[in-house]
C-alpha cells in the first residue's frame, strides 16, 4: 500500500515535473541506426590499428545521432547534413585556436555569440549552432590527431554515415511520412468529432458544458488537432518549399490537408450548439484517413446522415468536400480545396529575411550574449585556475544555455542529476571492461539507448549519453577511470556558471514569458474577429491562414507554458496563474470560429458595433496583459442581442476579462 510522505518530505510540483519521463514511444529505425553508426567506425578504427580515428568518427555519428529526428526524407536531409557542416566548421576553428591561451577565449566567446543568435532562426538553425560551438569547444580543448583538416573530415564522415543510413529508404518510401502525417491528422479529427457523439455524452453524464460534448476531452482533442495539423503543414511545406508545386503526390496531399480544414472549423460550431454528432461522422473520417494512408484514390462510398440543422450542415458539406479531394487524383485538387497554406517565398528571399531578422532581433541578441558571457567566463576560469579536463566545463554549458531548449534551470538540474547517472554506468564499464575490441560490443550496447531516452526528457538522455562520449574520450587519451571525477566536477561547474551569468543575472529569467506571448495571441485575435465580420471581410484564404497562426501561436504559448511549470517558485507559481487564461483565449477563437461558420450557414450577420466593441475589449485586454505580471479582475462591459452569433463570443470574452490571479 502506498505511502504518503510527511509534509517536509514531499518533492514539489516543479522537481517532480522536472523528473518525470515524457511518454513516448520508441522509434526502432533510429535505434538500428544509432548501433549501427556509433559502433562502426570504431571497428573500423580498430581494425586498421588507429582506434582514434574510429574514436572521432564516432563523435561525429554521435552528434548526426542527436540532430535525427525528423520523419520526412527530405527533413532528414536537412536535419543532419546542414548541422554537419556547421560541426566540421566548428572543430575545424577549435583546432586551429588550441593551446593559444586567450585567443581561445576569444574565439570561444565569439563563436557563441553567433551560436546564440542562430539559434533563434528554427530548429535545424539551433542544432547547428550547438554543433557549431560544441565542436568548436571540442577541438580548443583536445588535441586532434593528424593534420588539422583530417579530424573534421572524421567526424563529417561519421555524420553522414547517420545520413545515408537514414535515406537508405527513401526510393522506397518516398513520400510515405509525409502521407502517414496528414493521415494522421485525419484521425485526430475524427477523435475530436467523436468527442460530440451520444457515446461520448452517454460516457460522461455529469461533465460540465453543452450536452454532447465533454469539455475535457474536447479541449484534449482540439490541442492534438492543432498539434497534428502544425507538424502535417511543416512536412508537406518542407518539401513544397522545393518542389513549387511541381510534384502530383505534393499537390494531392497538401490539398488533402487544406481539405479537412473546414471540418476542423465547424466543430466549434457544433459544440456551441449543444447537439450530439451522428456517430456514423467520425467514422467516416476515419474511413478518410484509411484512403488518405493509402493513398487510395477510388470510390469512397461513404454513408452519411441527413444533418438536421445549420451546422450539421456545415459539417456535412465540410466532410463530403474532404471526400471529394481524397478521392481526386488530378493536381486540380488543389484548386478544389483552396490554397491555404500559401506559396513559400524563393529561398533567396527568405535567406535575406531571416538574416535580418538575426540580425536587428533584441531577442536574438540576448541569447547570444547570454551565451558568451557563461562561454567566456568559463574560458577565463580555466586560463587562470587549473581545471583538469577544462573544456567539459564549456561543454557543460552548451548543452544547458541554449534558451531555445527549455529552462535553464530545468536543464542544469537535469544535466546534474543526468551526469551523475551517466558517471556510474561509465564507472562500470571503464573498470570491468578491457580497452581495445571489447569498447565495440559496449558501444553496440549502450548507443541504441540514446535514441530510446531522448524523447523522454533532457535528463535522461544526458544519462545516456554520459557513458558514450566517456568510453570515446578515453579511446582519445586513455586515461580510464581518471576521466570519472573531472567530468563530475567540470560538469557541476558548468551547471553552475550558466545559473548564475546566464540565469540569475538576467532579470527575464524571473518573469514567466506565457504574458507577452498570450498578449500578442489576444491582439491577434481581435484582428480575426475584424476579419471574419468587420465591413471589409477577409476572403476565406486569408481567413484561414490566420486561424492557423492563431492556433499555432496557442500551441507554442501552451509549450511555453509547459516549460515554465518547470521553474522554481515564483516562476513556476506566476506561470500556473495564467493557464485559465490561455485557455479561455483558445475558447475565444474557437467561438469566433463558429460564429462564421453559422454565419455562413445562413445565420444573421453581426453589426458593425458588435464586432468593433468586441475587437476593442479584447485590444484592452491585450494592452493590459502587457502591463501586468499578476492577473486581476477587470471589469467587463459587453452588451448585444442576445440571438446574435456573436453572443457565444461575448460570453468568452467577458470570462477571458473576468479571470482573477489566485489570492
Amino acid at each position: 500500500m502506498a505511502r504518503t510522505l510527511p509534509i517536509g518530505l514531499t518533492p514539489p510540483d516543479w522537481l517532480v515535473r522536472n523528473l518525470r519521463p515524457q511518454p513516448a514511444p520508441v522509434n526502432r529505425p533510429a535505434v538500428a541506426r544509432a548501433a549501427i553508426a556509433l559502433t562502426l567506425p570504431l571497428a573500423l578504427g580498430l581494425a586498421a590499428g588507429r582506434p582514434e580515428y574510429g574514436a572521432l568518427a564516432s563523435m561525429g555519428a554521435l552528434s548526426g545521432v542527436i540532430s535525427d529526428t525528423a520523419a520526412a526524407y527530405r527533413m532528414r536531409l536537412l536535419n543532419i547534413a546542414v548541422p554537419q557542416l556547421f560541426a566540421a566548421v566548428g572543430i575545424t576553428l577549435g583546432s586551429l585556436v588550441f593551446g593559444q591561451g586567450w585567443v581561445t577565449v576569444g574565439v570561444l566567446t565569439g563563436v557563441a555569440l553567433v551560436s546564440g543568435m542562430i539559434s533563434s532562426i528554427g530548429a535545424v538553425a539551433s542544432v547547428s549552432g550547438l554543433l557549431l560551438l560544441l565542436n568548436s569547444v571540442i577541438g580548443a580543448g583536445l588535441p586532434m590527431p593528424g593534420q588539422w583538416w583530417l579530424a573534421p573530415l572524421l567526424m563529417t564522415g561519421g555524420g553522414f554515415l547517420v545520413l545515408a543510413l537514414a535515406l537508405l529508404a527513401w526510393p522506397l518510401r518516398a513520400g510515405v511520412p509525409e502521407r502517414t502525417a496528414v493521415a494522421d491528422t485525419y484521425r485526430k479529427v475524427a477523435d475530436l468529432l467523436a468527442t460530440m457523439t451520444p457515446d461520448a455524452a452517454d460516457a460522461t453524464p455529469g461533465s460540465a458544458g453543452p450536452p454532447g460534448a465533454d469539455k475535457n476531452s474536447y479541449d484534449d482533442a482540439r490541442v492534438l488537432v492543432t498539434q497534428s495539423l502544425n507538424q502535417s503543414y511543416d512536412l508537406v511545406l518542407a518539401r513544397r518549399a522545393r518542389h513549387h508545386g511541381r510534384s502530383p503526390e505534393l499537390v494531392r496531399l497538401l490539398a488533402q490537408l487544406n481539405a479537412i480544414t473546414p471540418l476542423v472549423e465547424a466543430a466549434p460550431a457544433v459544440r456551441l450548439s449543444g447537439r450530439p454528432l451522428p456517430a456514423e461522422i467520425p467514422v467516416a473520417v476515419r474511413h478518410l484517413a484509411e484512403a488518405v494512408g493509402t493513398g487510395y484514390s477510388g470510390p469512397l462510398g461513404l454513408r452519411l446522415p441527413e444533418p438536421g440543422s445549420a451546422t450539421g450542415r456545415a459539417v456535412d458539406q465540410a466532410l463530403r468536400h474532404a471526400a471529394d479531394v481524397a478521392a481526386e487524383k488530378s493536381p486540380d485538387a488543389l484548386r478544389k480545396a483552396g490554397d491555404r497554406a500559401g506559396r513559400p517565398a524563393p529561398l533567396g528571399v527568405r535567406a535575406v529575411r531571416v538574416a535580418r531578422n538575426v540580425a536587428l532581433s533584441g531577442t536574438s541578441w540576448r541569447y547570444g550574449l547570454r551565451l558568451a558571457l557563461c562561454i567566456g567566463i568559463a574560458q577565463a576560469l580555466v586560463s587562470l585556475v587549473p581545471v583538469p579536463r577544462s573544456y567539459w566545463v564549456a561543454l557543460t554549458i552548451t548543452f544547458v544555455l541554449k534558451p531555445d531548449f527549455g529552462s535553464v534551470f530545468s536543464r542544469a538540474l537535469l544535466r546534474a542529476l543526468g551526469t551523475v547517472v551517466g558517471l556510474v554506468v561509465a564507472a562500470g564499464v571503464l573498470t570491468q571492461v578491457p580497452r581495445g575490441w571489447w569498447d565495440v560490443p559496449v558501444m553496440l550496447l549502450l548507443a541504441p539507448l540514446i535514441p530510446v531516452f531522448t524523447p523522454r526528457g533532457y535528463g535522461y538522455q544526458t544519462a545516456a549519453i554520459t557513458p558514450v562520449i566517456l568510453l570515446l574520450s578515453d579511446t582519445l587519451n586513455h586515461q580510464g577511470t581518471d576521466l570519472l571525477v573531472p567530468r563530475l566536477v567540470d560538469s557541476l561547474m558548468g551547471c553552475a556558471i550558466a545559473l548564475v551569468a546566464g540565469y540569475l543575472l538576467w532579470p527575464e529569467s524571473w518573469h514567466a514569458r506565457v504574458g507577452d506571448r498570450l498578449a500578442d495571441a489576444v491582439a491577434d485575435t481581435a484582428a480575426y474577429v475584424e476579419r471574419a465580420f468587420g465591413q471589409s471581410p477577409a476572403d476565406p484564404t486569408d481567413r484561414a491562414r490566420t486561424r492557423r497562426r492563431l492556433y499555432r501561436n496557442l500551441s507554442t504559448i501552451r509549450t511555453e507554458f509547459q516549460r515554465a511549470l518547470t521553474e522554481p517558485p515564483p516562476v513556476g507559481r506566476r506561470a500556473a496563474a495564467w493557464w485559465p487564461l490561455v485557455v479561455a483565449v483558445e475558447r475565444i477563437v474557437d467561438a469566433t470560429t463558429a460564429a462564421r461558420v453559422r454565419t455562413k450557414q445562413g445565420a444573421a450577420p453581426p453589426s458593425a458595433a458588435e464586432v468593433d466593441q468586441v475587437a476593442l475589449q479584447l485590444r484592452e485586454l491585450a494592452d493590459g496583459l502587457r502591463r501586468t505580471e499578476t492577473l486581476y479582475a477587470v471589469r467587463s462591459e459587453l452588451g448585444g442581442p442576445p440571438d446574435s452569433v456573436l453572443e457565444p463570443l461575448r460570453q468568452e470574452v467577458a470570462a477571458a476579462r473576468t479571470i482573477a490571479s489566485p489570492r
